[in-house]
């Protein structure tokens, strides 16, 4: 009797401690709270209907020399005297070289031998060609050189500038200016003046060599600059550049619109003339009244729940 008595209240104790737990996750189940949705931090900003947009080109300008001469020999003999190294400044008529041909050498010796007070050099001279630097060098003391012969090359330093290889949709604007500004490496900026524009075109790239003047000349040749210019002004409804977005071909454009302060929606619009801050719009899909994400916006969907910051942190 006493085991029958065990069985019975272990029986109902575990049918007492079942109904417990199966009420309890009941009871937890249902007051369970309702998941919330995530929103992304944004900043946004109006379109502006005030913005100048410029649309620039910038080209590469290289120092040259556009003309170069050969000091050239005018005898045939041996180079006795040399007055200039390479890079020397040269002015024209500037004695570079000195030459002696080999009668003179020989006829000079003879008349030493007969009479000391005769002084007899036999010696040309070659003078420089024109003002410049030495670019070249190609013979050196006690050399023999025939008549004719290219001693050394000057630049000449009045057809110094800078090539600009000018696409020729662009060339009416260049025509049209007198000066041009040149940014140099160091990100100094000289003014270059329009002093010719060649009349043939690069039959491949179909661009226009154009030859800007400088006035400074202590500019190393080969350096390149740039040079730029405006090809298109507009005025219209323009947004940051930040705000814009595109597919993967980047044929269709679109920017996420805030309906109200937590729902951005995907706007699609037509691209105008684009700058390096603005994007101008030629669709009718804004005003200035609205609101479009500029920063947080990449990878947001269409109706996307969105949270405005009002500063970077």
């Amino acid at each position: 009797m006493k085991i029958d008595s065990l069985y019975i209240i272990a029986i109902a104790t575990l049918f007492f401690t079942g109904c417990k737990f199966g009420r309890g996750d009941t009871a937890d189940t249902g007051s369970a709270a309702p998941i919330a949705s995530v929103k992304t931090d944004v900043m946004v900003a109006n379109p502006t209907d005030t913005a100048q947009l410029r649309q620039s080109v910038t080209l590469n300008a290289t120092a040259s020399y556009l003309l170069k001469s050969d000091a050239k020999s005018n005898a045939t003999g041996y180079i006795t005297e040399m007055n200039i190294r390479l890079a020397d400044p040269v002015y024209k008529g500037q004695t570079l070289f000195a030459i002696e041909t080999k009668e003179a050498r020989a006829l000079g010796n003879t008349i030493s031998r007969l009479d000391e007070s005769f002084r007899f050099h036999g010696k040309t001279k070659v003078v420089s060609p024109t003002t410049g630097y030495v670019a070249m060098l190609n013979h050196q003391i006690g050399d023999y050189v025939q008549d004719g012969e290219i001693l050394a090359t000057i630049t000449d330093i009045a057809s110094f500038g800078f090539i600009v290889d000018v696409p020729f949709e662009y060339l009416h604007i260049i025509k049209s200016k007198k000066l041009l500004p040149i940014s140099l490496p160091d990100g100094s900026m000289i003014q270059g003046n329009i002093k010719k524009i060649m009349p043939s075109a690069d039959i491949v790239s179909q661009t226009v060599k154009v030859l800007l003047q400088v006035a400074r000349k202590d500019i190393p040749e080969n350096l390149i600059g740039t040079i730029t210019f405006y090809k298109t002004t507009a005025y219209g409804l323009a947004v940051p550049k930040t705000a814009v977005l595109s597919d993967e071909a980047q044929t269709n454009f679109w920017v996420m619109r805030l309906l109200n302060d937590s729902t951005a929606v995907k706007t699609p619009i037509e691209k105008g003339i684009e700058t390096d801050k603005f994007i101008q719009v030629t669709s009718e899909h804004l005003t200035t009244n609205d609101r479009v994400v500029v920063s947080g916006n990449f990878g947001l969907g269409d109706t996307a729940s969105v949270k405005i910051q009002t500063s970077q942190n």
